[in-house]
């Protein structure tokens, strides 16, 4: 039988006992599924950013701590982002933010 994975009070801060890896420029990340689909923690310390890019498909992301923007708008903790296939944008955090991203393909980046 396989068993789940589990994060206790993900949402309260329970993100912060997760080790994060490299990723890019500025983030950080913790696997909690690879493959397809996807699922992680992304850490952005101070002014790190994404640079444009691409869905594939389906990306949701829930804002755990601090706010990430992007070219529509500025979310912060609570906040559920549903970003449809076909979408693009560039993502950047002034002050740091930690979110959970969940993805059935991975982005293809179109700069950087």
């Amino acid at each position: 039988m396989l068993e789940p994975t589990v994060v206790s009070n993900l949402t309260g801060g329970g993100w912060r006992e997760l080790t994060f890896e490299p990723f890019k420029p500025g983030i950080t990340i913790h696997w909690l599924l690879t493959g397809e689909p996807a699922v992680a923690v992304l850490k952005y310390v101070p002014g790190a950013s994404a640079p444009l890019h691409l869905h594939q498909d389906v990306e949701t992301i829930l804002m755990l701590d601090g706010a990430q923007s992007d070219d529509q708008g500025t979310y912060t903790a609570g906040d559920y982002v549903i970003n449809p296939k076909g979408s693009q944008h560039r993502v950047w955090s002034d002050n740091g933010c930690v979110a959970l991203l969940q993805w059935t393909k991975p982005v293809r980046f179109l700069d950087g």
